[in-house]
């Protein structure tokens, strides 16, 4: 049990020191980024998600922002709503819940076709990291995917976890619906 201890803090002092390197949007603007978006595509070493990525559908997800600065995100499939608070860093995030810690960064946005939002839960079960590409228009170009995959490798995961999600069969609104809630 001492032998583990050491081993823990090390590994701690990891996962901050990566949480510390992701890089947030400079200038984020939260009227611009508000809005709907499609899940694109997703790789995590989740082991919820790593049971489901095969059967994953691309959601829809509804981004608004509280007068207070806090970050809500809606589900539309599965229905899941979640609320991140504001750091004081414009573009980064965190949530609480009772058994885990949550950040959430956007990483990378032109705040119309794209955003790249990087996730870290924090628990004590099992930490996981999850980097997403969304988008604001139904399909999503071959160069903006291989962007996404370049940063696979930085965010600490591998390709084999990439799940490039298919469309969920949805209404969807183009353009439009890149419009604020």
């Amino acid at each position: 049990m001492t032998a583990a201890l050491p081993c823990l803090v090390l590994v701690l002092l990891c996962v901050l020191r990566a949480a510390a390197e992701v890089p947030v949007q400079p200038g984020f603007d939260t009227q611009k980024f508000a809005g709907k978006w499609r899940f694109a595509a997703t790789v995590s070493n989740c082991s919820l998600y790593l049971r489901m990525k095969d059967r994953m559908k691309s959601p829809i997800v509804t981004v608004s922002f509280t007068p207070e600065g806090d970050l809500a995100m809606k589900l539309a499939w599965p229905l899941l709503e979640l609320l991140f608070q504001q750091s004081g860093q414009a573009g980064h995030y965190t949530g609480m819940s009772a058994q885990e810690k949550r950040e959430l960064r956007v990483m990378e946005t032109d705040y119309s076709h794209y955003s790249i939002v990087h996730e870290t839960q924090h628990s004590e079960r099992q930490p996981s990291t999850t980097l997403q590409l969304l988008s604001g228009e139904q399909d999503v170009s071959p160069q903006l995917l291989q962007k996404f995959e370049e940063l696979i490798p930085a965010a600490g995961l591998t390709k084999a976890v990439l799940a490039v999600l298919p469309k969920s069969g949805k209404c969807w609104q183009g353009r439009g619906a890149r419009t604020a809630p």
